[in-house]
């Protein structure tokens, strides 16, 4: 069935910076009511003056690990602006270390926002949006890097994207007689500041570091934010998204980069298995 977006509410995860204020102002466009959460309050404050005279919009500082947090907002939502019926799991990091430098406590603060943080949403609104009966829409952001292994982007983050690749495709099962759509959103680089914002608050794990691993995490880091500022524009990515979710699209990409990786990993997969089961 054809989504109409118009007069709908979506609540978006890390709407207030980079490819969740993206799609916000893409919403906005297209008549959407706005929920905007975000861990940064001031931010927030800044894409609420941007988007009031565009669309109806409400604010909230979350933190997607907090379960009781995302609950008093969906009724706040619900209360000012409707129930929800777009919903974009989008708040992420980009924290990590070397697996050896990989502690517990990174490691659960990781899978806890890029991984929970996405059921966390999911089990807040499907329900509502079932039990509601108008249809709707779900888009997950995972990345590039959770399609295909490559060097750079880390254990942890890799693990928690793939998560969420996997999360979206069963997910689309489930709901395939339902008229809500899944999309999972799989960026390559996008221009944020995600790499400040995730060593702003991931656990630290500098404090035992030689000064020799100091430079080279200071390097990589550099590594990263050059490669992402070359990237696609969050407004770009928000556009891309809409039009992707008015083709029901499951799998959403930004570029064409991982294409060759995404296919050499396929081949290998289905070359390692055997050629009749096991018995």
């Amino acid at each position: 069935m054809t989504l109409k977006l118009a007069g709908r509410t979506a609540f978006i995860t890390g709407g207030a910076n980079g490819i969740g204020l993206g799609i916000a102002r893409a919403l906005a466009g297209a008549g959407v009511k706005l929920a905007l959460a975000d861990i940064d309050g001031d931010a927030l404050e800044i894409a609420r003056a941007e988007l009031l005279p565009l669309a109806a919009i409400e604010t909230f500082v979350l933190d997607v690990r907090d379960r009781e947090e995302f609950a008093r907002a969906a009724k706040d939502v619900e209360d000012r602006l409707g129930p929800v019926t777009l919903l974009f799991n989008n708040a992420g990091v980009a924290g990590g270390a070397p697996v050896s430098r990989l502690s517990y406590e990174l490691w659960d603060w990781g899978v806890d926002i890029n991984l929970h943080g996405v059921f966390n949403g999911i089990r807040t609104f499907l329900p509502r949006m079932l039990e509601l009966g108008e249809g709707g829409y779900i888009v997950n952001t995972s990345s590039g890097a959770g399609l295909v292994a490559g060097a750079g982007a880390g254990v942890l983050y890799q693990s928690t994207k793939f998560a969420v690749v996997g999360l979206s495709e069963a997910l689309a099962i489930e709901l395939a007689d339902e008229d809500i759509g899944v999309s999972v959103l799989c960026p390559g680089p996008v221009a944020t500041n995600i790499i400040e914002r995730t060593r702003a608050l991931q656990p630290s794990v500098t404090r035992s570091m030689t000064r020799e691993q100091l430079e080279a995490a200071r390097a990589k880091s550099g590594h990263m934010k050059s490669f992402l500022a070359g990237g696609a524009s969050p407004d770009a990515v928000g556009r891309h998204v809409l039009e992707a979710m008015s083709e029901r699209r499951l799998y959403v990409h930004t570029d064409p980069a991982l294409a060759s990786l995404v296919e050499e990993r396929a081949r290998a997969i289905i070359e390692a298995m055997p050629t009749q089961m096991l018995i």
